[in-house]
């Protein structure tokens, strides 16, 4: 008896499922997966093949379903083929920020940035994963990808985050979040217009977006969509603070530090609060100037060499900055009334023990030292907080600060969402206009064939006598058809993404080439990309 089915694929699963719980599929060899893996397997694993086995005395009516499960089987694994090796790369950001994580975890996953192209090179090694860039600041962890599938992508990369930083997966599943093209795009840009930071439009996010471009050069797996991507990101940054007044009274993570300290002392003790910075690199220099700008002429500078405090003093030359070592770091605590941290340290400087028995703070300026402690991995302690004359800050409590002016800040940022709105459309455009990359390689790879086995068989036919000129002559005049036959379809399929009209008469033109010489039957190049990366790690284990 001949069976004919056909499914759509949003049936198939639902039937293959079906199948699987009844008697009849049980007749066939391991259509379904043994008990305790099935729900995993059919999520995560191909399905295994197997031969059907039919009893001689079945009934029809089982044969029937028996054959029917197979088609279905059988369907299902062509279509789930099918969706996975045409599925179109994807820009994906797997993130854990501020807004999402507590400073504990973050301080975990942060990566220096000098160690920014290994990480690259380690995630683009990872099979589904083509391109690669870190961003790992203060107040976020993200990695931003160009994954040949994004469910797989997704996973690997989570996986590789875990064993770095020794947090588990399911921990990190709790506050991670997942963005994916058009999402990605433009959630990157409004990092980089300062919209997505607890300081609304601080400028110290995009120097950091410049430095992943700037890190990134040259480094393999920086490749040309994520480099697009940031280097774009930097535009918007710029144009945002330029079309807007989203800058104006906006300030940086070291600005809300100070303001957050001057929020907390008694404000009759601004004049006279003895203030500490520890750490003298771009952090403690920020802060040093905050405090200028908020009226502090004297404070004192911990550094590990003196040179940088010397060059800060020489720039602000109307205040009297004391430098201290290293060693006396403990005494100028004992002595300050509030305490900066900034420094790149990956150990805590400072534990309750350091702590417990230092002179305690005047009334006058509200009888608590305070530590606002700005470094990731941070710089004090938590088990400072248990101290009862002690309270110590970090960047998560600059929260506080941003609550300042919301409305206005609001405003602001609709006018800037309306820019980062025409820049992501730009940037889209941009990126389909390569879709049509892979047509132009497999048109001229499908030429090629066509033109070297057309000029085999013509060198076959005028013998083994010909001479060499004459052979390069023939090799020429073919190579030159082809050239010229193919020059008015590859014009058509070029396009760089600036006018909307040409890009979809691009996208049409790409299209209906495939079509035309059934081109999409071919081997994707996002499955051949796939193989070789599956077989150089083979190979390398």
């Amino acid at each position: 008896m001949a069976v004919s089915t056909s499914f759509s694929g949003a049936k198939l699963e639902a039937l293959f499922l079906k199948c699987c719980s009844s008697s009849s599929a049980n007749a066939a060899y391991s259509l379904c997966v043994p008990s305790k893996t099935a729900a995993k397997a059919t999520r995560t694993t191909p399905f295994r093949r197997g031969l059907v086995r039919c009893d001689a005395s079945a009934s029809p009516d089982v044969i029937l379903d028996n054959a029917a499960a197979v088609s279905a089987l059988q369907q299902l694994k062509t279509y789930a083929a099918d969706r996975y090796t045409k599925e179109k790369s994807s820009i994906v950001v797997i993130g854990l920020s501020v807004h999402t994580t507590p400073v504990e975890m973050r301080e975990k996953l942060a990566i220096p940035e000098a160690e920014w192209p290994r990480a690259i090179g380690e995630l683009c090694g990872l099979n589904h994963i083509e391109e690669a860039a870190v961003l790992s600041t203060c107040n976020r962890m993200e990695i931003y990808v160009v994954a040949l599938s994004q469910h797989r992508g997704v996973k690997e990369v989570t996986e590789w985050m875990s064993r770095t930083s020794g947090i588990p997966v399911s921990e990190l599943c709790q506050h991670r979040f997942l963005l994916y093209n058009k999402d990605a795009t433009q959630h990157l840009f409004e990092v980089s217009a300062g919209l997505d930071s607890l300081v609304l439009g601080e400028g110290q996010i995009l120097a950091q977006v410049k430095q992943v471009v700037k890190v990134g050069q040259g480094v393999n797996g920086f490749g040309r969509n994520i480099s697009g991507l940031f280097k774009h990101a930097i535009t918007v940054g710029k144009r945002v603070r330029a079309e807007t007044n989203i800058a104006a009274g906006a300030v940086s993570v070291s600005s809300a530090a100070v303001e957050l300290a001057l929020m907390k002392l008694p404000e009759t003790s601004h004049g006279n609060a003895k203030m500490l910075v520890i750490g003298a690199g771009k952090m403690g220099k920020l802060v040093i100037k905050h405090l200028v700008a908020k009226g502090c002429t004297k404070m004192v500078v911990v550094n590990r060499s003196e040179e940088r405090v010397a060059e800060i003093r020489e720039e602000l030359k109307d205040v009297e900055i004391i430098y201290k070592p290293l060693s006396e770091m403990l005494a100028c605590v004992g002595e300050a009334d509030v305490v900066f941290t900034g420094t790149a340290s990956e150990n805590p400087l400072f534990l309750k023990d350091d702590v417990k028995d230092l002179p305690s703070v005047s009334q006058d300026i509200g009888g608590h030292r305070l530590f606002i402690d700005i470094s990731v991995p941070r710089n004090v302690g938590s088990c400072v907080s248990d101290i009862e004359s002690v309270r110590v800050y970090n960047v998560d409590d600059l929260k506080e600060v941003v609550a300042a002016n919301k409305e206005d800040r609001l405003r602001k940022a609709m006018e800037a969402q309306a820019i980062i709105g025409e820049e992501s459309q730009q940037f889209e455009a941009w990126r389909d206009s390569l879709e049509t990359v892979p047509t132009i390689k497999k048109l001229r790879a499908y030429a090629e064939r066509i033109r070297a086995a057309e000029l085999e068989k013509c060198l076959g036919k005028m013998g083994d006598d010909i001479s060499k000129k004459t052979r390069r002559a023939v090799d020429d005049l073919s190579r030159g058809i082809v050239n010229k036959l193919l020059h008015g379809p590859m014009q058509h399929l070029r396009c760089d993404g600036s006018d909307s009209r040409t890009l979809t008469e691009t996208l049409e033109n790409m299209h209906a080439l495939n079509r035309m010489f059934s081109l999409e039957t071919e081997i994707s190049v996002l499955e051949q990309k796939i193989r070789a990366k599956v077989e150089q790690n083979h190979s390398d284990n």
